[in-house]
Formats: C-alpha cells, structure tokens, sequence
C-alpha cells in the first residue's frame, strides 16, 4: 500500500493511523519510510507507534527499487507481515510507472500493489492552487504537485477536523471536478475521523491504469528548489528540561526565520527520545506555529534529538538557520546541544528510476 503527497501533508500520521486500524482488522502490518537523506525522525515516530518499520534512504522509492524491494522482502520473511505500508518522498511523482507497475510486472507472484493514494491537506493545496490546471507558467513546485494528483487512484484531503463541513464539502467537490478518474474523500489522521473510509477504498480496489506524462527536467527543478537537512544531537540538561517545550522552542525560531528571508518550507520535524518516551513537533509553513504529532510529557536529562528540514533556499543558509536556532535554543533552556550524525545540507540529483513501464507498455 503505498502513500504519497508533498511535504507537509500528514503522511506519517496517516501511515500509523491506517496501520493501527489495519491490525484492528487482524492484519500483521509494517511501514516502511523513505527520503532522500538519513536520520529520518517519521521513522522514528513510526517505529514508537507500530513494532515493525524499515526505512530506505538516500533517494526515492523509484531510484532505490531494489532497496525497497529488499526491506519489503525482510519485513514479510523475518516477521510475518502480510500488509506493507510504503511512504514515498514528499518530493516524488510519476509513482505508478516506477513503483506500482514494476512490483507488478517483475514480482507479482508476492506483491500484490494496491490503488495509490495521495495526502492533500487545505493549506498546501491553497498555497499551490496554480498547479491546477497545469500550464507552462506554474512554478516547478506546483507542477509537481500537480502531477502527484494526476496519478492518484485516491486523493484523500487530510485534516479536515480543521475546517467546518461546508469547506470541506467545497474543496472535495472541487478536487473530484478537476479530478474525475479519482477516487476524493475526506478524513482526519490525528482525530481517527474517516480512516475507516480510506482504508476500505485502499484496500477495495486495484491501481489503475493511469498513464502520466511528466517532464523529469522540470520535476528534477522542483525537488532541487529545496534544500534538505538531515540532523542528529545529543542535548543533555544536568537538572533536567522539557522536550516539549525545547522542540517548539526551535520550530518556532525557525518559522520565523523562514518568514523573515520569505522562504518556503516543505516541512521542519524534530523529535526528541528518551527511555521510551517521543517528543515530535512539525511545521508545514512558513510564519505558522508548531503542530505537535508525539507529546513526551515529562523532564529528560539527556535525549536523541534528530531534525529534518525541506526548505526553498540554498543548503548552507538552511544549515546557518537551523545551526542557530539549536544555539538560541539550548541558551535559552539551559541544555547543551551536541551533534552526534549528519551532513550538510543538499539538494536532490536529478531522478533517475530503476525502472519505468508507462502504461502503453503493459
């Protein structure tokens, strides 16, 4: 079962809100994460959340096919697993001719693929409203959002527990107009509202045979418009601090940052872990406060910090930004911060699949 949808959309959360109601249904489920870098913190909340998780790392699903095929493989012999769920990269398109098709073609007799689903949720969809229609003037962003609508089997628009009923009557019925060959249905991933649904239409159906036809320089453009940052620390406090608190500290710092140099953010996630107990905040636009997806609830001494950033600006003005929020930060709570993994910032190669199988081909 594989999930996409831009950076922001409430992926993850959906992942372990699907996969729980899964193994309601008796279902032996794992998730499997994925992004261009490593020290993923959606893994980590994966894994606080769901016994069986794997990751693959340094490039998307379809440049790292034979990864995910490999982590598939182990997840299904070494634990029993007779349902995967797959997050792509918030950046990543053309999903069924580089993923979907060739599981089906080349390993069909074990996988069985189901329809893809794609994660909206109102403010990006707003923000990135030029993408549809698509022409030649959109920016490469909304191009490529755009194109991740285009190939969804099902659009299913996140967080609508935000918004009362009549807008989001509004923008299904828009979503279904502009996408007719979809399936467009409504559900809320952190209050539970409508996973029934999803997971019904994911399971219910097969993927279809969706033709896309998609300019690689232009989505190459769009993912290299971000930089991308991949952090871990060590932060320790003798008499202790409040995860919670030290992780909206730093997003908040940060959204401010973005706002001042008008930056967009693709998403900021950080996460703290101690023990056993997760502290996860994230922030999906630019000016806008912290959401928080994993509440600690209690003092840590020393915790595992790990922070992703998908920013538009150049990756050692990410690294200056974040760089200084984590000093402002364990100032300000009287915590010391030490770098314990990562590099620095970058931007994605140009995406070169393992394999493609447009639809005229099968």
């Amino acid at each position: 079962m594989t999930l996409s949808g831009f950076l922001g959309a409430g992926k993850t959360t959906t992942l372990v809100a699907v996969a729980k109601h899964l193994q309601e249904m008796g279902r032996r489920v794992a998730v499997i994460t994925n992004d261009q870098g490593t020290e993923l913190v959606d893994t980590q909340l994966a894994r606080s959340a769901i016994a069986e998780a794997g990751e693959v790392t340094g490039g998307c699903f379809c440049c790292r096919f034979e990864d995910l095929l490999t982590v598939a493989q182990r997840l299904v012999d070494e634990h029993g697993v007779d349902t995967l769920l797959a997050e792509a990269v918030g950046s990543c398109t053309d999903l069924q001719a580089t993923v979907i098709r060739p599981l089906s073609a080349h390993y069909g007799e074990r996988f069985a693929p189901a329809p893809l689903v794609v994660v909206v949720e109102p403010e990006r969809l707003q923000a990135l409203r030029t993408a549809l229609p698509l022409d030649d003037t959109d920016s490469d962003m909304s191009y490529l959002f755009g194109k991740q609508l285009q190939e969804a089997d099902v659009i299913a628009l996140n967080k609508i527990d935000l918004l009362d009923a009549d807008r989001v009557a509004a923008i299904l019925a828009d979503l279904s107009e502009r996408h007719p060959t979809a399936t467009v249905l409504g559900y809320s991933a952190k209050s539970g509202e409508g996973i029934d649904r999803l997971v019904s239409h994911w399971l219910g159906a097969e993927p279809a045979e969706r033709g896309l036809e998609i300019d690689y320089d232009r989505y190459a453009n769009a993912e290299a418009a971000l930089a991308w940052l991949n952090l871990s620390l060590t932060v320790t406090a003798v008499d202790g601090f409040d995860p919670d608190a030290w992780a909206r500290s730093l997003l908040d710092h940060l959204s401010a940052t973005t706002a001042r140099h008008d930056w967009m953010i693709g998403h900021v996630k950080v996460s703290l872990e101690s023990a056993g107990f997760l502290a996860k905040m994230s922030l999906t636009a630019t000016g806008a406060g912290p959401s928080a997806d994993a509440v600690a609830g209690t003092s840590f001494t020393e915790a595992e910090v790990r922070i992703n950033a998908r920013v538009a600006c150049e990756p050692a003005e990410l690294d200056a930004a974040v760089a200084e929020a984590v000093k402002e930060v364990a100032v300000a709570t009287g915590t010391s911060a030490v770098q314990s993994a990562g590099v620095p910032s970058f931007k994605p190669g140009y995406p070169r699949p393992t394999y493609r199988i447009p639809v005229t081909a099968n």
